[in-house]
């Protein structure tokens, strides 16, 4: 008869003396100081980083106080880590001569980190219509991909939300002009420049 010992799994004795506040703070989020050269930027980022006045503003007030507000990203697969939320910070880093910054890093997929990501960004108050457009695709591209359309319905009239739907309803605008801005997607590079420069 063979013993069933080996299937028993003791605890440590970390494990048994721990109390619940000791095992919650485990599990809660922490602020890590990131070396700037493991950040990467997330995959096809739409949001564009300019060094203009607004990014030496943001230069100014690192170099003086440091980042404020932690970057969020996720390990990358191939070392160091995928920045979700925080490329301007990261830019604005590098130019104060920064080496570290703070980061919350989190075990994402890849829709829940560029549903993120988009969010994040779409808070801006300068965001060019070419921003705007790929971030909406994206955002669609993920919802669809996690199932949302099918859990979300509307109280008032219990229809079914389309991912169009939802993504303007966080955005504030309409479908009809969340699918405006994704068809600007289509446009050859030339036609979206003009586009962003106000020409066309």
């Amino acid at each position: 008869m063979k013993s069933s010992a080996r299937n028993i799994e003791l605890k440590s004795v970390d494990d048994l003396f721990a109390t619940e506040e000791s095992r919650a703070d485990a599990q809660r989020e922490k602020v890590q100081e990131i070396p700037l050269g493991e950040l990467h930027p997330f995959r096809n980022h739409p949001f564009k980083v300019k060094n203009d006045a607004a990014m030496q503003d943001t230069v100014d007030s690192v170099r003086e106080y440091g980042v404020l507000v932690p970057a969020i990203a996720r390990p990358d697969p191939d070392g160091g880590y995928e920045l979700i939320a925080g490329h301007r910070r990261h830019h604005a880093s590098e130019l104060a001569g920064k080496e570290t910054m703070p980061v919350i890093v989190r075990d994402l997929d890849d829709d829940a980190a560029t549903i993120i990501m988009v969010d994040s960004n779409l808070q801006r108050e300068e965001l060019l219509p070419s921003e705007r457009a790929f971030a909406y695709k994206m955002k669609l591209e993920a919802i669809r991909h996690q199932g949302k359309r099918q859990e979300l319905t509307s109280s008032q009239v219990g229809m079914k939300l389309q991912a169009l739907d939802i993504v303007g309803q966080q955005a504030g605008d309409s479908r009809n002009q969340v699918h405006r801005f994704i068809r600007l997607t289509e446009l050859i590079p030339e036609l979206l420049d003009m586009v962003d420069e106000r020409k066309i």
